[in-house]
């Protein structure tokens, strides 16, 4: 809808590195990691709805599904290790939802999401749309998170955890552990890991 000078309404955000990023349309060429990593690491899983001194932001939600997909898949190139760490990427601009939200918005915010995903793996150099194959297992990861999260953070019993996100083999989560950390700790730690990722590709 057009505001009363006939103008369409703003579709952009101004990032903090000063891109302007169409949210309708995103160019990759507007898409920067350390703008990634900032919002990230201030986004705040499950609404904030977590026990401890900080909120567990997806950035460190990120991280920790990379390394578990990295468990899943011992021998996974860098590019779907990255894939893994960016699956998230396009709530540095729209949020993260829990699940029932998304599901009364409908699917709208479906593809806002998935334009905005396509972008990022494109500036990134990966394929816009990733293989089924490796979405599923990041999926996978997404899901063991989400049960660690929700079993340590965000009040589930074991029992409702198992129900909404299915029970993970104790392998897949052994020694790996829910820090809580400051935003700019996050922030960090997420540009680091990205960096690690971009070193190994080459």
């Amino acid at each position: 809808m057009a505001d009363r000078s006939g103008a369409p309404p703003r579709a952009w955000q101004r990032m903090i590195s000063g891109r302007r990023l169409d949210l309708l349309d995103p160019s990759p060429l507007d898409i920067e990691i350390g703008d990634i990593a900032h919002g990230l690491a201030r986004v705040a899983r499950w609404n904030g709805q977590t026990s401890g001194d900080h909120a567990f932001s997806v950035a460190q939600h990120s991280l920790l599904v990379e390394a578990i997909y990295a468990r899943l898949n011992a021998k996974a190139c860098a590019e779907w290790r990255l894939a893994a760490l960016l699956h998230d990427a396009p709530e540095y601009v729209i949020g993260d939802m829990i699940s029932p939200v998304k599901a009364a918005v409908g699917p709208g915010y479906e593809a806002l999401d998935q334009r905005l995903a396509a972008a990022v793996h494109i500036r990134f150099g990966l394929p816009a749309v990733l293989p089924a194959t490796v979405k599923r297992q990041i999926k996978k990861a997404d899901k063991i998170s989400a049960w660690m999260e929700a079993t340590q953070l965000a009040g589930f019993t074991e029992a409702e955890a198992n129900k909404f996100f299915g029970k993970p083999a104790p392998d897949m989560i052994g020694d790996l552990k829910l820090l809580l950390r400051p935003p700019r700790e996050t922030r960090a730690a997420y540009t680091a890991r990205y960096d690690e990722l971009l070193a190994e590709i080459g």
